[in-house]
C-alpha cells in the first residue's frame, strides 16, 4: 500500500485485511460500519454462513465467522 499520503503514521482506511465476525453481526456486509472509511466502496453482502469464511470482491478483506 502506498503510504505517501499518510504523513502522521496513523492507520489508513480499511487497513485491516481480516475481521472476525459473530453470528449476531449477520448479515455480513463490507465495508463494516466500524471501518475507518465505511463508504470506501459500495456495500456488498457476503455469504459467510455456509463455510464460515468470506472475502470482499471489492477490497479483498477476509472475514471469519466465530460462533461465540
Amino acid at each position: 500500500m502506498n503510504d505517501e499520503n499518510n504523513v502522521t503514521g496513523e492507520s489508513t482506511p480499511n487497513d485491516r485485511a481480516h475481521y472476525d465476525v459473530l453470528r449476531k453481526d449477520l448479515p455480513l456486509h463490507c465495508p463494516l460500519p466500524e471501518m475507518s472509511l465505511w463508504n470506501s466502496h459500495p456495500k456488498v453482502y457476503l455469504p459467510i454462513e455456509d463455510d464460515g469464511k468470506a472475502k470482499c470482491p471489492y477490497c479483498g478483506t477476509e472475514f471469519t465467522l466465530k460462533d461465540s
